[in-house]
């Protein structure tokens, strides 16, 4: 009974990664889509929201796509058929991938409200697997680079689309921040993304990926807040702050981590 349930497993992750890839088509505007910066009347492009990252930020999506693709076709090899780490990983995975297919229409057909409980779902799907990979460990170099890897930049990366997709939404709703200076809230939200990034450094004993990611995503804050056409200079001096604390925690527990 098992080896079917194992095809359909592997199969439901290739046909996830092969629906992901053609939203990122569209979502890119290669496809004939509107890209997702000029998507939903623009309310999530880099001068949209006071935490909105500059657009070469998006240029994490290629590793993280291509880790996604390469990972459906090597998880269908007969060595991870049985594999329980795989067993496991493997429909959350494959959520992840028609969720992010899933976030992409949403703001192509300007749902922008929708994308939100998407992307949150997205969020703790990931999650979700995160704590799979912390639960077990990888057999192999591919398969560290292939799902330790593309998943921890994978989460650190929708860590930082959440709460820029979350203010974008809110912008575009006539929120007013409870009359708070834009410069208030995007100090606010990037403190906060600073202390998820500590989070992620303690809960994966040092693990490189899900900061490099998110401080990725931060970094780039910083730039659009200081060259674009949002200038915000408290809102760029936290998303730095953040990145060093982030990185330097991360060091710090990777350095401390014991070695099995």
């Amino acid at each position: 009974m098992t080896a079917p349930r194992d095809l359909l497993r592997q199969s439901t992750v290739l046909l996830s990664a092969i629906l992901a890839l053609a939203g990122s088509f569209i979502g890119s505007g290669a496809a004939g889509g509107t890209p997702i910066q000029d998507a939903s009347g623009g309310a999530l492009a880099a001068d949209a929201t006071p935490i909105a990252p500059g657009g070469p930020a998006f240029a994490i999506w290629t590793p993280i796509y291509a880790g996604l693709v390469l990972y459906a076709i090597w998880q269908f090899l007969p060595r991870q058929k049985t594999d329980p780490r795989q067993r496991r990983l493997g429909y959350p995975i494959a959520a992840s991938l028609l969720l992010n297919a899933a976030w992409i229409l949403s703001v192509q057909f300007d749902l922008l409200w929708l994308s939100v409980p998407v992307i949150a779902l997205l969020l703790a799907v990931l999650v979700w697997a995160f704590l799979i990979i912390l639960d077990t460990r990888p057999r192999t170099l591919v398969e560290t680079v292939l799902v330790d890897g593309t998943m921890g930049l994978y989460l650190g990366w929708v860590c930082v689309a959440t709460a820029a997709n979350i203010t974008a939404a809110l912008v575009a709703a006539g929120f007013d921040g409870f009359g708070l200076p834009a410069d208030v809230w995007g100090v606010l939200i990037i403190a906060v993304a600073g202390v998820v990034g500590v989070l992620l450094a303690v809960a994966g004993r040092g693990r490189l990926t899900p900061a490099l990611a998110l401080c990725w995503g931060l970094a780039w804050v910083a730039v659009a807040r200081l060259t674009g056409d949002l200038l915000s200079t408290p809102t760029a001096i936290t998303a730095i702050v953040a990145v060093v604390v982030v990185v330097a925690v991360t060091l710090v527990l990777r350095i401390r981590a014991p070695r099995t």
